[in-house]
């Protein structure tokens, strides 16, 4: 149950020209306004969330660990929360961008879930994962530089427990250039339904350039095969952004 609302600021970063334009980054200009902009930028963002709270309350036993992997503003931690009702539930929320984390606190303070909830400060890419039931990747393998990737995976396999299960929402490349052309049309007609200007999207799409690697779906599937996945399934997809499941045999 929340105990207060916060009022969402606009998300209006780059509405101005920028001839300074600087590298994309989780700083608090952008936590500021993160709500509006994921929703506004990440076609079925709520639906996607709300999801992976079902997952979660469909696989998980009631005395579950979790891990929330760049966890932003702790949504998916309370959904997960919110939905699988468990005093015995322990969620570790993780993100690497210190405004973030403090937004984070504020959130999860604000309702009153059964679950506890833990946030800190980290880096995934050097994380000592205890054993776990559940490990959640929304929208953060893309900001990991592409030679660490296969670590990180690697390592959440080889903490998650027999049956644990591990989701990875992501936008994506399609290999296919006509088909990746049409996605990314499609995308940013999403951006301009939603009140982005021309401007708004050429200059985020330039900040993000070199900190926002994509993969294909190839890549993806491969990398966690090889971490030793062998059970894989996409669950959701609207345009050029995805989400999918693996559990541990």
């Amino acid at each position: 149950m929340s105990k207060k609302t916060d009022v969402i600021k606009a998300d209006t970063l780059f509405a101005e020209s920028r001839p300074d334009l600087h590298p994309f980054k989780f700083n608090q200009a952008v936590v500021d306004v993160f709500p509006d902009m994921i929703n506004r930028s990440v076609p079925g963002y709520q639906t996607i969330i709300h999801g992976i709270g079902k997952i979660a309350q469909t696989l998980l036993p009631n005395t579950a660990t979790v891990y929330d992997l760049g966890c932003s503003t702790g949504s998916v931690s309370l959904s997960i929360a919110k939905q699988c009702k468990s005093h015995a539930l322990t969620i570790y929320a993780i993100d690497n961008s210190t405004a973030m984390v403090e937004r984070c606190e504020q959130y999860i303070n604000t309702f009153n879930y059964p679950a506890r909830i833990e946030v800190s400060k980290g880096d995934i890419t050097e994380l000592c994962f205890d054993s776990c039931d559940m490990v959640v990747i929304n929208f953060t393998l893309q900001f990991i530089a592409p030679e660490q990737r296969q670590a990180v995976i690697d390592n959440i396999f080889k903490a998650l427990k027999p049956g644990g299960v591990l989701v990875i929402s992501e936008k994506f490349m399609s290999a296919d250039s006509a088909i990746n052309n049409t996605l990314t049309s499609l995308h940013h007609d999403f951006k301009r339904e939603n009140g982005y200007s021309e401007l708004e999207i050429s200059q985020k799409r330039s900040a993000l350039e070199d900190v926002m690697i994509l993969d294909d779906f190839q890549t993806h599937f491969t990398r966690l095969q090889k971490a030793g996945f062998c059970n894989i399934s996409p669950w959701f997809q609207h345009f050029n952004f995805f989400s999918f499941f693996a559990i541990k045999s």
